[in-house]
């Protein structure tokens, strides 16, 4: 192949995309992220976006080690120390508290948009080439380079093409790599609230027969829900006048946080597992939702893309010191190693606990609520969650561990 324009092509400028390739460049990779619209980059003070991430503490690392967490937190950003969670029959309740490991606190919930517009104001500054209206409408891939058309009759020469693009990836449909694909036959629902006591620096779920309710604490008395239910169940939840739906939610809350009252739009999307056959071929990689979807329930989506780009980095990397091409298969398979096994086994045990909680067999009912109780008396047990849901116990790439400075 003639010189390449870029080492790596990044396609997909969300959340993921935009912070592999502010990684990539700080590497001293060339890097281009292409993205068929610039996000929006620019909101009003009050208004909330009804997407949110809870972001594990290798998360953090991994965004302080990009340059962009400080922003962020300057932002907003809101920290949770505890997390109380409760099946809707019977006895089982668990408490989580971040003083049980020593940390000050367990996560923190931001809105997605803020974590795209710290990054986004971050690349160039790392040198990332971005191109805007850029649609991809094929591509020649091997070990050597990999040779891009894109609307319009303009073309690229890269030595890696990397799918960033979502679920819907189109690099994945056109590189014809399969994957599963499950619907779960579940929507969830998500909005703003207000919350009469406040958010009390708590994040709540609640397991229900439909599905799971989230309460993801915002700023003071504000809570990010995501309420998982039937597709029907959700349109009604959207459709039903405000009065009603607070009503609902309040019930559905137990009113553990007095009433719960919405703050603007609702929305609902579909909810399913998705997982990629292969991460990887001579030439190209996927990362995050373009290779793996997850159930929300314990809100790891973007954690486990953020290790997928973390890791992609640090196979590169270890490539390029042995003098391979950045689209050669031996340092594209070290990554898929490294990332599909975690990626399955998370989302086996998401799959788990969903049937496991969505589900009124008396029997398993029991099961839940002497679950929950053991792990809540044991605190050996319970602090062995804490630290999974910190995201600590596993052998962390290089971006997702603490930054040396602490």
């Amino acid at each position: 192949m003639s010189k390449q324009d870029f080492d790596v092509a990044v396609v997909g400028g969300g959340m993921v995309g935009a912070a592999l390739a502010r990684a990539l460049a700080l590497q001293a990779f060339s890097v281009v992220l292409l993205e068929a619209r610039e996000p929006a980059l620019d909101w009003t003070a009050d208004s909330y976006d009804l997407r949110v991430s809870a972001i594990t503490r290798a998360s953090q690392h991994l965004l302080q080690n990009l340059g962009v967490w400080q922003v962020m937190v300057e932002d907003r950003v809101t920290a949770y120390q505890q997390m109380h969670v409760w099946d809707r029959a019977g006895f089982g309740e668990i408490h989580f508290d971040a003083a049980d490991v020593a940390e000050p606190d367990l996560g923190h919930i931001i809105e997605n948009r803020v974590i795209v517009r710290a990054l986004w104001r971050s690349l160039e500054a790392a040198g990332v080439a971005v191109r805007t209206a850029s649609q991809i409408t094929g591509f020649d891939a091997t070990e050597d380079g990999v040779h891009l058309a894109l609307a319009g009759g303009a073309t690229l020469r890269v030595g890696l093409l990397v799918g960033a693009d979502g679920a819907k990836s189109q690099v994945r449909e056109m590189a014809g790599i399969e994957s599963r694909n499950e619907p779960y036959d579940q929507h969830a629902v998500v909005a703003t609230v207000h919350a009469e006591l406040g958010n009390r620096s708590t994040a709540w779920q609640r397991f229900m027969r439909d599905g799971p309710l989230a309460l993801l604490p915002m700023q003071r008395d504000l809570f990010s829900i995501v309420w998982s239910t039937t597709p029907d169940g959700a349109q009604q939840l959207c459709d039903m006048p405000e009065d009603a739906f607070n009503t609902r939610l309040t019930e559905a809350s137990e009113a553990r946080l007095g009433a719960l009252s919405v703050l603007g739009a609702r929305a609902a999307f579909p909810l399913r597992l998705q997982h990629a056959e292969r991460y990887a071929a001579p030439g190209l990689a996927l990362v995050g939702d373009a290779a793996h979807v997850i159930h929300p329930l314990a809100g790891q989506g973007v954690n486990l893309g953020f290790l997928d780009a973390a890791a992609l980095v640090d196979a590169l990397v270890e490539g390029r010191s042995k003098g391979r091409q950045p689209g050669a298969m031996r340092t594209l398979r070290v990554y898929e190693r490294r990332r599909k096994g975690h990626n399955t086994a998370t989302q086996l045990a998401m799959d788990v606990f969903k049937h496991l909680f969505s589900n009124d067999s008396s029997a398993l009912s029991l099961l839940r609520n002497l679950g929950l109780g053991a792990a809540a008396r044991l605190g050996p047990l319970r602090r062995t969650f804490e630290k999974v849901a910190l995201g600590d116990g596993l052998d962390l790439p290089t971006l997702s561990r603490r930054p040396r400075s602490g």
